[in-house]
């Protein structure tokens, strides 16, 4: 605890000083320029203030004003020195945020006790405010723990889907990667941006719902089929739905939204421009483009460079422009991603290099 003790008479400051050394423990500092000790209680930590009515420059009523303007500073006890006349001193100083008051001259018992009261009103807004900085550290450790399991199970299922079809985990870790990148180039918050790395794994989780002579087929569907596979992305929608969680939330929009196209001849809502969700559209380029660029038992990996040249020559017919141009405007990183989470899938001879059925 400390104390600060400001008045420009230097008897009266001496006299406070002697009186707060009665006070066990608890050090004090002195000014008799109001100036600069406005100055030191703006930028240092202090318990309870002292503090004089009369002074040049700074009176004690715009003292007290400028000081509980400031971040910080709003709940410190001030104790304010006032002649017994000074009634609508007492008022103004109220309105502006006094705590209590001494009367001229000082009283000795009167003293002890308002500062002793000020001082035990202090300690307890401290042991308050740490114990809410106590329960707030536990709240958000307990809500991060949950969090990751909630994105670990997510993850995990989504595996699951993705292990009924030809594609790899780290199809999920990559795609994500690259929804969280464009997302940033964007400029989306970092909070949705953590979201949209955490539900763009789910966009595929409807295929679970996809039977199997239709998912596994190794030749090209048929027009009837097509129309089966194509159900997944309205499986997916309602499987996450409704959920109370935003991430879930979030994954349904994905799981609905990422295999419209830019020029409304996607599916299943047929949406066009920006109709689409915005997460739709990101996932819809990082999806593809990790799609074209991988290898899978059925195809080659497309150089990294034909696949940005895919992505180009479609912007503004299956893909939104912004999102391809994002992607690119990060191409460095996007190498990187592509690079550090490779598969290990064993590369047939005679693979061509064609498009998965997520590029069709």
């Amino acid at each position: 605890m400390q104390i600060v003790i400001v008045d420009d008479n230097r008897v009266n400051v001496a006299l406070l000083k002697a009186l707060a050394r009665q006070l066990s423990e608890v050090p004090s500092v002195d000014f008799t320029d109001p100036v600069p000790a406005l100055q030191w209680c703006l930028t240092h930590d202090f318990d309870l203030l002292l503090l004089d009515y009369m002074m040049p420059v700074v009176d004690g009523l715009s003292f007290i004003e400028q000081l509980r303007l400031h971040p910080g500073k709003a709940d410190v006890p001030i104790l304010m020195i006032t002649a017994s006349h000074e009634a609508q001193v007492r008022y103004d100083a109220l309105a502006r945020g006094a705590s209590d008051f001494l009367t001229k001259p000082v009283d000795r018992p009167e003293f002890l006790a308002r500062a002793k009261n000020m001082l035990a009103l202090r300690r307890s807004q401290k042991a308050l405010a740490e114990r809410a900085a106590t329960l707030a550290e536990e709240v958000e450790r307990a809500t991060r723990v949950i969090a990751e399991r909630e994105y670990d199970t997510i993850l995990r299922l989504s595996r699951a889907a993705e292990y009924r079809d030809p594609e790899t985990g780290l199809h999920l870790v990559r795609m994500a990667l690259y929804s969280r990148l464009i997302g940033r180039q964007l400029g989306l918050p970092e909070a949705m941006l953590d979201m949209l790395h955490r539900a763009a794994p789910m966009h595929d989780i409807g295929k679970v719902g996809t039977p199997d002579h239709i998912l596994l087929k190794p030749g090209r569907l048929d027009d009837r089929e097509m129309v089966i596979m194509r159900e997944h992305a309205a499986i997916g929608y309602q499987i996450l739905r409704d959920s109370p969680s935003p991430l879930l939330r979030m994954a349904a929009v994905i799981a609905h939204s990422h295999h419209e196209k830019f020029d409304g001849s996607g599916y299943p809502q047929g949406l066009r421009g920006e109709a689409i969700p915005l997460v739709g559209r990101i996932v819809a380029v990082a999806d593809v483009f990790d799609a074209l660029t991988s290898k899978r038992p059925y195809k080659k990996a497309w150089p990294l460079e034909q696949a940005r040249s895919f992505l180009v020559d479609n912007a503004g017919s299956h893909f939104d422009p912004d999102c391809v141009e994002a992607l690119l405007s990060a191409w460095s990183e996007v190498i990187a991603i592509h690079d550090h989470h490779q598969d290990s899938l064993p590369e047939e001879p005679g693979q061509a290099a064609t498009p998965t059925r997520t590029a069709a």
